[in-house]
């Protein structure tokens, strides 16, 4: 017998079709998606004409990414997807820790390795600041030779990636911190920046009359064996767009001050930026990532 389809009941039909699916989570997953995917279709009363604009869009978005650009990610940023699933990470701790914060789409995995106090500026003209404080856990006991990862845009607001030349890598870096956690380095002052909007993501943006911009930050991975790895931002407090990042990345615990004569900096004559990060014990099963992104060239590796 001919199954009855209609506005109502396609959505039975479709998990029904799925049912057998032998991965419990995708099962789950998938069938969440066509329930929550039908009820917002019902509940707008999609037409045809809308449904064809949301292909075009996403293909469009598709288009967009290149081994150093990764539009879908911007997209998940600004519909503030990227943001809850990170507060969703941050639920699964164990332990009291620095909240996260975005990824971003301009990650790069391949940054050179440098030592306590080196630059990680090679190209920008930006003025110098230090970054330092301690790596933790739960305890406030200080982590030995974490690994502290960080990138930020230039003082024109575009990341290296974004540059004519996306090989040559410039604000970027890796440190290992010291016997009792402390790192430091020098990098510029971080600079707010407008998200690209030379894409379709721009096109949405504009069309729902946002501002478009990130304030000033700067990105850290912080990790060492033993403890869920961290992936954060530092955001500068005074931003005019402290308030309405358009990618829903600021937290309060994560607002900084430049301090223009700090006593304590391991740099003397320098104004500085000091920030303690607190990692939480990973679970004893193996731990799930929390990198809400990834170096935009390892997707189109893993997708070919």
């Amino acid at each position: 017998m001919v199954r009855k389809i209609d506005e109502m009941t396609i959505t039975d039909a479709v998990i029904d079709q799925m049912s057998g699916t032998p991965d419990p989570r995708f099962k789950e997953i998938m069938t969440a998606l066509v329930r929550h995917l039908h009820d917002f279709a019902r509940e707008v009363d999609l037409t045809a004409e809308e449904w064809l604009g949301a292909i075009r869009f996403l293909t469009a978005v598709g288009q967009k990414c290149t081994p150093h650009r990764q539009e879908f990610v911007l997209l998940s940023d600004t519909l503030g997807l990227s943001s809850l699933v990170n507060a969703l990470h941050d639920k699964r701790a164990s332990d009291p820790a620095t909240k996260s914060s975005l990824l971003g789409p301009f990650y790069r995995q391949d940054a050179p390795m440098k030592k306590l106090g080196e630059s990680i500026i090679s190209e920008s003209q930006g003025p110098e600041v230090v970054f330092y404080g301690r790596v933790t856990n739960a305890a406030g006991e200080g982590v030995p030779n974490a690994l502290v990862q960080v990138w930020e845009p230039d003082e024109t607001g575009n990341y290296d990636l974004q540059k004519h030349d996306p090989s040559v890598m410039d604000l970027r870096g890796c440190f290992h911190a010291d016997s009792e956690g402390r790192y430091y380095f020098r990098g510029i002052c971080p600079t707010g920046y407008m998200i690209p909007m030379d894409g379709p993501v721009g096109d949405m943006i504009r069309a729902q009359k946002r501002h478009g911009y990130r304030p000033a930050h700067i990105h850290f991975i912080v990790s060492a064996p033993g403890y869920r790895e961290l992936v954060t931002a530092l955001y500068v407090a005074g931003d005019e767009h402290i308030d309405s990042d358009t990618v829903f990345g600021v937290s309060d615990t994560l607002v900084i001050s430049v301090n223009e004569k700090d006593p304590h900096s391991p740099i003397p004559n320098l104004p500085t930026i000091h920030y303690d990060f607190k990692l939480a014990a990973a679970a004893k099963s193996a731990a799930m990532s929390g990198r809400v992104g990834v170096d935009p060239s390892q997707i189109l590796q893993k997708a070919h």
